[in-house]
């Protein structure tokens, strides 16, 4: 059964270190995949779109994504161990947070990324990534190297129009 674990928010000491390469022993451990099913339940909760491990006071290069849109390519997806493997064009974006609540910032994220890593089962896997989910991407892995949104955002304001109210609701766990 999976569990929802409390999301920590900025200040919190975990969300500025720079999470540890998870060893290949470790995957297959029950208590890991416990972790990998408790992310899920947390973000679908929150709800978002990506959750990183750091966001649940786990400092382990893990993170989960699901878009929920119709795109399988998009999720429910886990990646332990991610790389950025191309990295091209730039793109102007809005993002919010589950770490950082009610904020919202302008963002310049590359247009297009492609992310290697593991699935949960420790096989190797290759995401493509541009729009929304590439955005994701990026915003998980960032979670990974310690780095929150708001120390690259531009414009850092609390979320008050209706779209950007919008906005932060939509993304609280992502990217968008």
């Amino acid at each position: 059964m999976a569990y929802i674990r409390e999301i920590i928010t900025e200040g919190h000491p975990t969300l500025r270190k720079v999470a540890k390469k998870v060893d290949l022993s470790e995957i297959a451990d029950p208590m890991f995949q416990q972790l990998l099913d408790d992310m899920f339940e947390t973000m679908y909760d929150a709800p978002g779109i990506g959750l990183a491990a750091p966001q649940v006071a786990i400092s382990k290069r893990i993170f989960t994504v699901d878009l929920q849109d119709d795109d399988e390519a998009h999720g429910p997806l886990v990646v332990i161990n991610p790389k950025f493997t191309v990295t091209e064009g730039e793109i102007e974006s809005v993002e919010g947070c589950l770490s950082v609540p009610g904020m919202v910032g302008d963002l310049t994220r590359f247009e297009h990324v492609v992310c290697t890593g593991l699935d949960r089962n420790g096989k190797k896997i290759s995401l493509d990534g541009t729009g929304l989910f590439g955005r994701c991407l990026q915003h998980e892995m960032d979670h990974l190297n310690g780095v929150l949104y708001i120390d690259k955002a531009k414009n850092l304001r609390p979320a008050e129009t209706d779209e950007e109210v919008a906005e932060a609701e939509a993304v609280t766990a992502g990217a968008r």
